[in-house]
């Protein structure tokens, strides 16, 4: 799946992952390779991308998490 994670500043993360974690605002949770179509808000904790060849971890204080036909985009 192709994955973003926006600021109002800058991109922080764009590429391809296998799975991402996500600090949702009633818990933790993971959206995988063709995920059914949702919105969800965040709150403050840690965004951990995986790829087949790296992790990628950024702190987040809250945002918001579209999931689109197998695109994710994290607005922070």
């Amino acid at each position: 799946m192709f994955v973003e994670v926006l600021t109002p500043d800058k991109t922080l993360f764009s590429g391809d992952a296998e799975v991402i974690t996500l600090p949702g605002v009633n818990g933790s949770f993971q959206i995988l390779d063709n995920h059914a179509p949702m919105i969800a808000n965040l709150k403050s904790g840690n965004v951990e991308i995986k790829s087949s060849t790296q992790t990628e971890t950024y702190e987040v204080k809250s945002g918001l998490v579209e999931v689109l036909k197998n695109k994710v985009v994290v607005l922070v």
